[in-house]
């Protein structure tokens, strides 16, 4: 593990920028550093039914058997709680992450790319779930499916996401249909589906998708990751060729001429996915990757306090 510099150890990893956080060290280092972070916060805002237990326990609730009752820690909080098993778990998640040649992108200025990003999202969301008690699962997917860990629960289960995580990398075309499809087969009951991607997809069929897995009752969250550089063209900048990184088809462009047109383009997706996905009830967070990752652990938080 690398020596970080005492002012860096000191602020919440949740509130750096992204940059200053991929010099910190690797994925488990860097989502621990976030998590704990992001939980000091939370110590020191109004937020309540927020959870921070370890995942082999959780809040009794009536109904629940008696003999599950850790009598210690109702000595040292005055709360009771229940002894949580690997297999008893709150809720059923999966964390679907997009992988495609586009994710590989960033537009520089030591900025990582955005696969970086939903890894660390990714790795510090399943942490989060772990604590909970919750079961979470992982599909890395481009056009196809890449990996697929069934969710479980425990720490050591945490290490094995983090391990598949590690292993992605950017390549292919994006189609998130299937793999929204395949995870409407494999959540029996009622789940919670985390989407990280940027959505350069076929919106009709993404978006049949994501109703679909709504209307079997399950809640979904979708994290539209956005480099500043895809919000803006570049100033300064007269005749460019534009590459696709998933088709490899190029396009000559005068950027003076469409700066404008570019922009409002990339706002009326925006406007186009949040139109058609909050009304279904899909949370839809657009997260831009020079941001904290506070932004979207914030977003989480308030839809796991909506699930009760």
């Amino acid at each position: 593990m690398p020596d970080i510099p005492l002012v860096q150890a000191r602020e919440r990893a949740d509130l750096l920028d992204p940059r200053e956080l991929a010099a910190l060290g690797g994925l488990e280092f860097v989502a621990r550093a976030v998590v704990e972070g992001f939980i000091a916060g939370l110590h020191r805002s109004p937020h309540r039914g927020f959870s921070v237990e370890f995942a082999e326990h959780r809040m009794y609730q009536p109904g629940d058997d008696l003999r599950y009752v850790d009598w210690r820690m109702y000595g040292r909080s005055d709360r009771y709680y229940i002894k949580q098993f690997e297999e008893e778990t709150n809720l059923r998640c999966y964390l679907l992450v997009d992988t495609s040649a586009s994710m590989g992108w960033t537009s520089g200025d030591g900025l990582p790319p955005k696969l970086w990003y939903a890894k660390q999202l990714a790795a510090s969301l399943a942490l989060l779930l772990l604590r909970q008690g919750d079961a979470v699962g992982l599909i890395g997917f481009d056009d196809q499916t890449r990996v697929h860990i069934a969710p479980r629960g425990g720490q050591r289960h945490w290490h094995e996401l983090l391990r598949a995580l590690e292993r992605l990398g950017p390549s292919g075309r994006t189609e998130a249909g299937s793999a929204l499809r395949d995870v409407t087969g494999r959540l029996r009951r009622r789940g919670l589906v985390v989407l990280l991607s940027d959505l350069l997809v076929d919106q009709a069929t993404t978006r049949l998708a994501l109703q679909y897995l709504r209307h079997r009752g399950h809640e979904v969250v979708v994290f539209h990751l956005i480099d500043p550089g895809e919000r803006e063209l570049p100033p300064g900048i007269g005749d460019a060729r534009f590459v696709d990184p998933e088709t490899g088809e190029e396009l000559p462009v005068s950027v003076a001429d469409l700066r404008r047109e570019y922009r409002d383009a990339v706002q009326h997706a925006i406007d186009e996915w949040r139109a058609t996905l909050r009304p279904q009830g899909i949370d839809y967070e657009v997260v831009d990757t020079d941001a904290p990752l506070a932004h979207a652990l914030r977003a989480y938080l308030h839809k796991r306090e909506r699930l009760g």
